[in-house]
């Protein structure tokens, strides 16, 4: 992908007006008329007068404008200048003139898409959550047309038939300009369309279309003709249709054969996102917000702004490698800037966050400016809400204990000197006490069978030929250490399945391999459960059973594609084993650390020992630390967990807050406890809550040791059914504050 500043956009002359959104280019218009040498006004029959004076919009002169622009909105266009609506033609007349009526060229005069959320069409392409009445259908199942003519539709006389255009430059090649027959029978994958109703000048269209078919935004046009080859009529609709994938169908990529599944998977706009430490494992509301208005028209922006053919647009694992570089914002100017420095100063806090949808909706509204800050949690839910947004199943996943492989060995790696100290400017590879990426489900055409189902798709700056994206990789494929299969399987197979192995310098400037860690990374891979808020753990879907032979004959065959192929040559004698231990749940913020080391000598002969220590922390920069709370307090402020409480009732009647109401003003009570005790400088909260309350800060100011703040949100709900309502704290002493109250919303 070509790097475009911020604003900079492609001109495009004379080229179609569909699959655009404002922002993407400057609009432009080109008129083409089209006289033949010669061409006389047709004298009008007596009739023909008549029935002029009574249908003016069925008998306009037949047009050969071509209307060729650049630009679709995905918008209500305003409201043309209300005229009377002519009645439809009657066939009232007698012998002569009757016979005058049926050599009327046939015209449209109005389509109806039926796309509200009510509607048919949106109920059973399962699109109704998504805000709006915009006609929103999946690919490979078909959907419902109406339109009213100038007179009765003859199957023997007429002919009709559709196009759909999507892109800068639609192409019947490239499936981006679709001709749409009509057909006596539909069959599946292919585009048809059926006459199923008809009642006088109306008919009713059921069309079809295949489950490979490209997404994004189509324009229609109608064309109506007689079989006596006369000039056609055509008819623009002023309503575009946005076309999805389809985890409902069978022969779609996407397509997921459980219904629990999807609807966790696809129209779940809420999840759980997992951070912490193997020992402290936290988990965060997010709010995906995949249907919230204005998402989609940002989803479809995004893709427009990243210069993915349209024509690729029908290829998940395409779609899905370009939208894992556009999340971030490194060489495309994506949504989303990764700061790890602490200085979140000119943007917002990366644990400040807790929806995609104010992120998404600034980007699209900016077009195309990316927003300031995030880091891997944020990129990962940014990505599920892209990805079911479109269709495309998806899950946010943690990792905890998870390497980060810099010279493609496969392995993680630790360099030591002759007098067993680290050397720092070779210890490029790391081990983060957790990183989160995404799963997304799909066949995989491109690889060997067996290999579709649960890919891992990572948004967070990873590098891939030459452009920070990652993935799709198959769990097959990461699982048996088949890292010769695409897309970025090396990376994330060390990830989550390589060995810590620690290498001395010799005296000859060589290195020995001298300890092998094999079970330091992949611990407790985690996911959202299918219909609840529990935790799920997905290691077995990663890697084998650790220790088992399958796990070790995977690791060994992933090395042999590596940097490093003849790591595993010689065996290691491993007879003396140092185990860390912690009680109970770990240290507390706030307290100092206790731990225990154990050695033991597996051996039948005694062993001497020496112990090097060094305490880190793990998240994304190492530095050194000392175990007493006074001397930690300033380091451990990106990963410090702490939960606070919400409670609210309904205003008016003090009832508990499950008995809100559609309409009614109700309200949450946030209350926090300062845990240290110092004071924290600068406390913001961020409030959001789908259905309930915009996204929004609420600046407290310092807050000291010890104290409790409590403030009150009144808001009114706008949609029915269980809601999340979730509160962030952010300050520069604590990070990863947050809570979410359950609200169960009842129809007014």
């Amino acid at each position: 992908m070509s790097p475009r500043m911020p604003g900079e956009r492609l001109a495009v002359r004379g080229t179609s007006e569909v699959g655009r959104f404002p922002g993407a280019a400057p609009p432009s218009r080109v008129e083409l008329t089209i006289h033949k040498d010669g061409e006389k006004k047709l004298e009008e029959g007596g009739c023909r007068r008549w029935f002029k004076k009574m249908c003016p919009c069925c008998c306009k002169r037949q047009s050969n404008t071509y209307d060729v622009t650049d630009k679709v909105e995905f918008v209500k266009p305003p409201a043309p200048t209300p005229t009377p609506t002519p009645e439809p033609a009657k066939l009232t007349v007698e012998n002569g003139e009757a016979k005058e009526m049926e050599e009327i060229k046939l015209s449209v005069c109005s389509v109806d898409l039926l796309s509200s959320k009510t509607d048919q069409n949106r109920k059973e392409h399962h699109t109704e959550l998504f805000q709006g009445d915009d006609m929103i259908i999946r690919r490979g199942q078909t959907f419902q047309i109406e339109m009213e003519l100038n007179r009765p539709f003859s199957a023997d006389n007429d002919k009709l038939h559709l196009d759909l255009k999507t892109g800068p430059l639609p192409l019947v090649s490239k499936g981006t300009h679709v001709i749409i027959p009509l057909v006596d029978h539909l069959e599946d994958e292919r585009w048809e369309a059926k006459i199923v109703e008809q009642n006088g000048n109306k008919i009713k269209l059921s069309v079809n279309s295949p489950a490979s078919a490209v997404i994004g935004l189509y324009g229609l046009t109608v064309t109506t003709s007689t079989s006596k080859g006369e000039a056609a009529n055509t008819y623009n609709s002023d309503k575009n249709i946005v076309m999805l994938f389809n985890p409902w169908c069978e022969e779609d990529a996407v397509f997921l054969d459980d219904e629990e599944e999807r609807k966790e998977y696809v129209l779940n706009d809420i999840g759980r996102i997992y951070y912490g430490t193997e020992k402290q494992i936290g988990a965060r509301t997010w709010n995906f917000g995949q249907f919230h208005e204005g998402v989609l028209e940002a989803c479809m922006f995004i893709m427009e702004k990243s210069d993915m053919p349209p024509s690729g647009r029908g290829d998940a694992v395409n779609v899905v490698r370009v939208l894992s570089a556009m999340v971030n914002a490194q060489d495309d100017f994506g949504v989303l800037v990764g700061n790890w420095s602490g200085d979140y100063s000119d943007g917002v806090s990366p644990s400040a966050w807790s929806s995609s949808v104010e992120i998404l909706r600034k980007y699209h509204s900016s077009n195309g400016t990316p927003v300031s800050y995030g880091q891997c949690w944020v990129f990962s839910g940014i990505t599920t809400t892209v990805l079911r947004c479109l269709g495309i199943p998806a899950r946010s996943v943690t990792n905890f204990q998870s390497a980060h492989d810099t010279d493609v060995s496969l392995t993680t790696d630790v360099y030591l000197d002759e007098d067993m100290e680290p050397i720092d400017y070779l210890n490029s590879d790391s081990v983060w006490n957790f990183h989160v990426w995404n799963d997304c489900w799909m066949s995989r055409q491109d690889l060997p069978p067996g290999h579709g189902g649960w890919q891992a798709v990572d948004s967070t700056q990873e590098t891939s030929q030459g452009t920070f994206r990652c993935g799709p990789a198959s769990h097959n494929a990461i699982r048996s250490g088949q890292v010769y299969l695409k897309h970025d399987t090396p990376f994330v197979f060390a990830e989550v399945n390589s060995d810590k192995i620690f290498w001395q310098r010799n005296p000859d400037a060589g290195f020995t391999q001298i300890h092998c860690e094999k079970k330091a990374v992949g611990h407790h891979i985690s996911t959202k459960a299918v219909g609840s808020d529990e935790r799920a753990d997905i290691t077995h879907l990663y890697k084998y059973e650790e220790g088992s032979e399958e796990e070790r004959i995977a690791v060994e065959t992933a090395s042999r594609f590596g940097s490093k192929p003849d790591t595993y040559s010689t065996a290691l004698a491993e007879d003396v084993l140092v185990e860390v231990k912690m009680e109970g749940e770990g240290p507390r913020m706030g307290a100092d650390a206790k731990l225990s080391i154990v050695v033991k000598n597996m051996s039948s002969q005694p062993r001497r020992t020496t112990l090097h220590s060094q305490v880190a922390v793990m998240y994304y920069t190492t530095i050194d630390w000392v175990l007493p709370y006074q001397q930690y307090q300033n380091q451990l402020v990106d990963q410090a967990a702490l939960m606070l409480t919400l409670s609210g009732r309904v205003s008016e009647t003090q009832q508990p807050l499950g008995d809100a109401i559609v309409g009614k003003e109700m309200a949450a009570k946030i209350t926090f406890t300062n845990p240290l005790p110092r004071m924290l400088k600068g406390v913001v909260f961020r409030v959001e809550g789908l259905g309930l309350q915009k996204g929004h800060e609420v600046i407290v100011g310092d807050v000291g040791g010890h104290s409790t703040v409590t403030l009150t949100e009144h808001f009114v709900p706008t949609q029915p059914g269980p809601r999340k309502l979730v509160a962030c704290l952010d300050c520069k002493q604590l990070t990863q504050v947050h809570g979410v109250a359950d609200i169960v919303v009842l129809e007014n």
